[in-house]
């Protein structure tokens, strides 16, 4: 009677998992010990791969071990890397487990690009072992009773957990097995046959009968559910596994009923109910006698029937002597109760009991978002200080520069070049000079060549893999049913968007850099020319020295160096804030960890609050305090300059020198702005081939998926009959001679009259007959040896009329009588309308062969279509 269920395991194809994680790894994390680490673990997870899936594994528990290690590892690796189409592209194949293929074709198998999908089918494979090794325990031992048990429980979870999130994890139509349908199916069959071997063990310890019932009638119950099931799904019972499943679940129903009626049988004679136990084993023995009649190929009952049949004989006979009890209709029984003490066990990941992470280190994807957009905020608020505080410095520069300040009051004896002046120039010629900008605007054009070139190029990968895509949609249709390229692309295209955007506008800020310098390109030349060039451009003016000692004068220098102390201030303050740093990480993982989500915008303007709160109030301090400054400098100079004996050649030098002075300033700013597009260029070019290996991945994968489905596609439709029935040609179905007679066979058999004439056998034709033997003199009139009538010959006897019209001779395979599969790009209707090999109208005696001569050499008969010579689909 222990005939139990197990499933059978799908078959993956090999995925290199190595290469694209590294790739990201390396792209994601620094060169250190942390990426040397991150590696090794990707080294690892492929090796538990092929452990898991890439070899036969014995029906063991060590074999499970692996196989749920794997699993467990695939769930702690998802929220790590960013698995999806258009991101990490990893694409999985696996074949239906249950689906065995065709001739001509492979079984069916879906590749997709999918972790949940590749998650999905590896627990069913470790339900499908855990099935298996539950069938092989011995059941004689409690030992065997409880693995058995445990690994029927763990399957129907498995199963169950599959049916809950199957659809969400593929976003597809799955395969068959691992459809809804079918794995709700299989875990109720896990459950039943738990449940019965928790009635063996029941059994086996000898529990009291009323209790053995309950479990047994639960078990009935349960098998029961399953049976309805697959008959309630149509698409199942087409698979050849159901058809050998269907016959069990109907026993074990069957059987599991009579076990309960028998047990209860037991119960009602101890309560002295002697007609409901002649009722109760009465229909038990028609249960198994069901059983015996029409599953006795896939159950054997024998032993339980001899035990019903003896209780039942014994029972009769005490009542019919003794007791004299009403025997009660079935229908009129009191029902069983149910004890199930059976349940899909949950499936909480780890399910290993040995499993270690490999990556610990690694952070999930949703704190490595959270640190990706922190590192924005963080930046966009260090810019935005540093930024304040250029832009006060550049206010102050300027203001000063109008005012021809410092240099006027170090100008007192109207014929030298000021000290500050001089400085600056000095620094100028330090810093490269024009030649040094001139360099920088030079490269600029070719650092934005090669990021367009990259763009472009990426965005072209995408156009052509996505017009590849259409033709392929617009050429199969429905057929081809993978996500539209068109549609995977978005993001892509939109982050390429956003570069070209990016570009632009650097575009736009080279040519006002530009302009600038176009501007004060005279005036830094003249400060870059030697010293005694640079005073002979200065005009001269009246001296002025008895300002020198006057209280203005020293006013105004105290002002001026308050205001330079504020700078050196500023400049400190912007190295502090730049290396301002904070690990976010251990916030956001406790956050995770804590509420199962990041509030990512809260947590960040929280830490980045308390972070520079205190640097934010110094920069309004400096701003305020330089305000106030400025204001003063603007009075002091106003009665500096009413002191100062004005005239023309004062005013040309004033104005040269405030020249000078604001080419300075330009000179830096325009240096810093070229240094920092050339920095950004250089940048951009390092996140552009990251965006550029991306589509290469994606069209890559595409690519490869691609192929796959082609080779699905052309499977399919070599597995569909490509040989439609259709009437035979004349000279095939009509004799060619006016002698009546039996008939006419294929084209490869003689016509002979005399065998015609006798009693027809109606054999079976071979699969391919040989040839008839032709003599040279084939064509005369007359035979040479024409064999007496009665004599037998090579050739066989003509064929049964046939039941329906027939094409040509094609090749019959045995067990598809009527039905003939193609190979892929056969053309069944070669040689037809205008025939490759022309036909010989029939002439001579009869019995006379129809062939003029043997076969040609190639083609053993000639009413053959042949393969044509180009496939109908292009190969990849």
């Amino acid at each position: 009677m222990a005939t139990f269920i197990s499933v059978p395991l799908k078959k993956s194809s090999e995925v290199d998992l190595v290469k694209p994680l590294s790739k990201f790894v390396t792209a994601t994390y620094p060169a250190g010990e942390e990426q040397t680490e991150c590696i090794r673990a990707v080294e690892e997870l492929n090796k538990l791969r092929k452990n898991a899936l890439g070899r036969p594994l014995d029906k063991h528990e060590s074999s499970l071990e692996i196989v749920l290690r794997y699993y467990d590892q695939l769930c702690a690796v998802e929220p790590k890397f960013p698995f999806s189409e258009n991101q990490l592209c990893l694409t999985f194949t696996w074949k239906d487990a249950f689906d065995k293929g065709s001739l001509f074709g492979g079984s069916v198998k879906l590749a997709l690009a999918s972790l949940g999908y590749e998650k999905t089918c590896v627990l069913f494979n470790a339900a499908a072992l855990a099935s298996q090794i539950a069938s092989e325990q011995n059941l004689d031992n409690d030992e065997g009773l409880k693995a058995a048990a445990k690994y029927y429980q763990l399957a129907s979870g498995a199963f169950s957990h599959i049916k809950d999130t199957v659809l969400s994890a593929l976003n597809r139509e799955p395969t068959m097995d691992i459809s809804p349908e079918t794995v709700g199916t299989l875990s109720l069959i896990m459950l039943a046959q738990a449940q019965e071997v928790f009635f063996l063990k029941a059994t086996s310890d000898k529990m009291k009968d009323g209790v053995i019932a309950k479990l047994a009638n639960q078990a009935a119950d349960f098998y029961s559910d399953a049976f309805k099931q697959c008959q309630y799904k149509d698409n199942l019972p087409k698979y050849f596994y159901f058809q050998e499943v269907l016959p069990v679940l109907a026993a074990k129903h069957c059987i599991m009923q009579a076990n309960a009626e028998l047990h209860q049988s037991v119960l009602a004679k101890q309560k002295k109910r002697f007609g409901e136990e002649i009722a109760r084993l009465q229909h038990a023995a028609e249960l198994v006698k069901t059983v015996a009649s029409r599953y006795d190929e896939y159950v054997s009952v024998k032993e339980l029937t001899d035990k019903i049949n003896r209780s039942l004989t014994a029972a009769k006979k005490d009542n019919d002597f003794i007791y004299h009890d009403r025997v009660p209709e079935v229908k009129d029984l009191e029902h069983i109760g149910k004890a199930a003490l059976v349940k899909a066990m949950a499936v909480t990941p780890p399910l290993s009991q040995k499993f270690s992470d490999v990556f610990e280190k690694m952070v999930p994807m949703a704190v490595q978002q959270s640190m990706g957009i922190y590192g924005q905020r963080k930046a966009e608020t260090v810019n935005r200080l540093v930024g304040t505080m250029k832009e006060a410095t550049n206010l102050c520069n300027g203001v000063l520069a109008s005012l021809n300040l410092p240099a006027a009051l170090e100008d007192l004896s109207g014929d030298s070049i000021p000290q500050s002046i001089a400085e600056k120039a000095r620094s100028i010629v330090q810093q490269g000079g024009l030649q040094s900008i001139e360099q920088l605007i030079k490269d600029l054009p070719e650092l934005l060549t090669r990021n367009r070139e990259i763009l472009d190029e990426s965005l072209k990968m995408l156009d052509d893999e996505e017009t590849t895509d259409n033709e392929l949609r617009s050429k199969f249709n429905q057929r081809w049913n993978r996500t539209p390229s068109g549609d995977l692309y978005k993001p892509l295209r939109t982050e390429g968007a956003n570069f070209r955007s990016v570009l632009d506008k650097a575009v736009q800020a080279d040519q006002v850099v530009r302009d600038r310098y176009n501007t004060h390109c005279d005036m830094i030349a003249l400060l870059c020319k030697p010293e005694s060039e640079l005073n002979a451009a200065i005009p001269s003016a009246n001296p002025t020295k008895s300002l020198q000692g006057s209280e203005v004068v020293n006013v105004l220098r105290a002002q001026l160096a308050q205001l330079d102390e504020l700078k050196k201030e500023r400049d400190a303050m912007e190295g502090d804030i730049k290396g301002v740093t904070f690990d976010m990480s251990t916030v956001f993982l406790t956050a995770l960890a804590q509420d199962g989500a990041i509030n990512e915008e809260q947590l960040s303007l929280a830490q980045l609050d308390q972070l520079y709160s205190a640097y934010n109030q110094r920069v309004q301090a400096s701003l305020r305090m330089q305000e106030e400054v400025l204001g003063q400098v603007q009075t002091s100079h106003q009665e500096f300059s009413s002191l100062k004996q004005s005239n023309s050649e004062a005013n040309q030098r004033e104005e040269v020198l405030k020249k000078l002075a604001a080419a300075h300033d330009s000179y830096v700013e325009i240096s810093s702005n070229l240094r920092e597009g050339t920095k950004f260029y250089n940048d951009l070019t390092e996140i552009l081939l990251k965006f550029q290996n991306k589509c290469s991945d994606i069209v890559f994968a595409r690519k490869t998926e691609r192929d796959e489905l082609l080779k699905e596609l052309q499977q399919s439709i070599a597995r569909e009959p490509s040989a439609p029935n259709f009437n035979v040609p004349a000279y095939q179905s009509t004799p060619a001679a006016p002698t009546p007679g039996g008939p006419t066979p294929a084209p490869r058999t003689v016509f002979n009259p005399q065998q015609a004439q006798q009693p027809q056998l109606k054999p079976m034709p071979p699969a391919r007959p040989p040839p008839p033997a032709f003599t040279p003199q084939a064509a005369s009139s007359t035979p040479t040896n024409a064999p007496p009538a009665g004599t037998p010959t090579n050739n066989p006897p003509p064929l049964a009329p046939p039941s329906q019209a027939q094409g040509p001779p094609y090749p019959s395979y045995q067990g598809y009588p009527g039905f003939f599969q193609m190979p892929m790009g056969y053309n069944p209707y070669a040689g037809f309308g205008q025939y490759s090999v022309p036909y010989v109208q029939f002439q001579g005696t009869p019995g006379q062969g129809g062939y003029p001569a043997a076969p040609p050499a190639g083609q053993p008969y000639p009413g053959y279509p042949q393969q044509p010579q180009q496939p109908y689909y292009p190969q990849q």
